[in-house]
């Protein structure tokens, strides 16, 4: 047993893994808001919410659309220059924690549970917001692993 586990890949193997799993995410996440059947879903949820409101009579439909689009596929890129550069990795990390706040703070004034059999069955809207519970927590921990590595880089360590 302990030889299996002398071969196991190191840590930041794992590190990797989450955030090109992220990476690919947010840019087929931010990808699909310039199409207009994502822009229309979007707008079901996001045009009552103070944060987006706003936006639909200024720019409309797809544009604020397009905005959310640009913003997720700026996060996946900071996300993605996080493997070379640590300080990108923390704003790529921070970005993305925000936005899945953001988007698990739909769940609040929402109807989440399937009509006709409540609690614990789940309705369309809760399968979608809530599966952002664990992309937040990726997101931590790449903002984290981030963190630390700059702390290093100002001790004069580098990894």
């Amino acid at each position: 047993m302990l030889k299996i586990l002398d071969r196991l890949p190191p840590a930041t193997f794992a590190v990797g893994a989450l955030r090109w799993s992220l990476v690919f995410i947010f840019a087929f996440f931010g990808v699909a808001k310039f199409a207009a059947y994502e822009a229309e879903g979007v707008a079901e949820i996001a045009m009552h919410y103070p944060l987006f409101a706003w936006m639909y009579p200024l720019i409309g439909v797809q544009g604020t659309s397009n905005v959310i689009g640009t913003i997720e596929l700026t996060t996946g890129a900071l996300i993605a220059s996080g493997a070379w550069s640590h300080r990108a990795g923390l704003l790529g990390g921070l970005m993305g924690m925000a936005t899945f706040l953001v988007t698990l703070s739909f769940s609040f004034g929402v109807p989440l549970w399937q009509e006709g059999y409540g609690f614990p069955f789940m309705g369309s809207t809760a399968q979608f917001l809530f599966k952002d519970a664990v992309l937040l927590a990726g997101c931590l921990g790449l903002t984290l692993h981030a963190g630390h590595g700059l702390r290093r880089d100002s001790a004069g360590f580098r990894d």
